[in-house]
């Protein structure tokens, strides 16, 4: 294991986002330097990790910027590097999937390049996905479980996955990558499956919604809680040797039984709510996508410390806070309108994105 974190340097991509932001809290806590990549577009903009401002320094860089990347790495010379940032929208990469590989498997090339380059003590976390097993034919999957991808976004994780791997044996370096999936908070976009359903059922029972929308709920997805698994991800950044992990509950779920938990927690049953919309049914995966922990518990000592229960709670919770400020016209009046309307009306992308 490594020595002390104090006064290390990290760099994250990703750092707006619900992992970023995670992340970034779990690393001041142990004394960490952070230092987040941000998009030129997205102005000083800091989404999820907005509350860290002050805290965090900020760097400019794009996926699709090789140079200004390595440019980053270069002024910064972290002692870690965590590549979290990726386009997450599935349905997105087969309208264009050039744009997809390049953003995903082109990023990580530049920054494993850049570190092997400029910054050789730099150790290197990258988010890939478990949807690069696709039709594995086996659940749950392994590290060692036979890929193949069924989407652009699949295959461009692939390749980042492979990536890591190649240039860890080729060149040496300490580079990991961690192997995702569904990981889900109070954080992450309300386009998402998982807070549509949060955020339909706090406001159905403050009275601000009526029904909730969904496709198909049979769907199954191995959820686990964001914060568990940025822990994990950085362990594996702690140990002598450099080595991938499948990061998971290892336990599968229906969009069914989230959506159970999540109206009985605030005392209503969902299926007195729910409706099923055709327009929003996709194709069911014939390998269930749940993913095989065993590797990250035994080696990296990696616990979850909430239950699949604690997590839909926890964000029901915070979702419930959030309808009820809107009640006390905490927020714009219009915007709770607009909210239930884009909850009733709007397809969502399949859970299945790291973050």
């Amino acid at each position: 294991m490594a020595g002390t974190t104090e006064g290390r340097r990290a760099l994250v991509t990703g750092i707006s986002g619900q992992d970023g932001s995670f992340l970034a809290e779990l690393l001041l806590e142990r004394g960490y330097q952070v230092t987040g990549v941000i998009r030129p577009a997205a102005g000083d903009r800091l989404g999820a990790s907005e509350h860290l401002r002050g805290r965090i320094e900020l760097v400019q860089g794009d996926l699709l910027d090789p140079l200004g990347l390595a440019a980053a790495v270069a002024s910064i010379r972290p002692d870690e590097l965590y590549h979290l940032a990726a386009p997450s929208f599935i349905p997105d990469s087969w309208r264009d999937p050039g744009r997809t590989l390049a953003a995903i498997a082109g990023s990580t090339a530049a920054l494993l390049e850049a570190v092997r380059e400029r910054s050789q003590q730099t150790r290197v976390f990258v988010a890939t996905s478990g949807a690069i097993f696709g039709a594995a034919g086996e659940s749950p999957q392994g590290e060692d479980t036979p890929c193949r991808p069924e989407s652009p976004y699949a295959t461009a994780k692939l390749a980042a996955h492979q990536l890591v791997g190649q240039l860890r044996a080729h060149d040496g370096i300490f580079a990991c990558s961690g192997i995702l999936y569904n990981h889900e908070s109070e954080r992450r976009p309300e386009q998402f499956v998982t807070r549509k359903i949060t955020r339909a059922a706090a406001a159905i029972k403050v009275g601000l919604e009526h029904e909730l929308m969904l496709g198909d709920m049979s769907a199954i997805r191995d959820w686990s809680f964001a914060g568990d698994i940025v822990r994990a991800a950085w362990l594996m950044l702690q140990q002598d040797r450099a080595a991938d992990y499948v990061l998971a509950s290892g336990v599968g779920h229906t969009v069914a039984r989230f959506a159970r938990v999540a109206f009985e927690h605030v005392g209503l049953k969902a299926e007195d709510y729910i409706r099923a919309d055709p327009s929003l049914r996709r194709e069911i995966e014939a390998t269930p996508p749940i993913g095989d922990p065993s590797q990250a518990r035994e080696r990296l000592g990696w616990e979850p410390t909430l239950s699949f229960e604690q997590l839909v709670g926890r964000m029901v919770d915070a979702d419930l806070r959030s309808v009820e400020a809107d009640l006390r016209g905490l927020r714009l009046p219009s915007r709770s309108d607009a909210r239930a309307g884009a909850l009733a009306d709007q397809p969502a992308p399949r859970p299945d994105a790291p973050g």
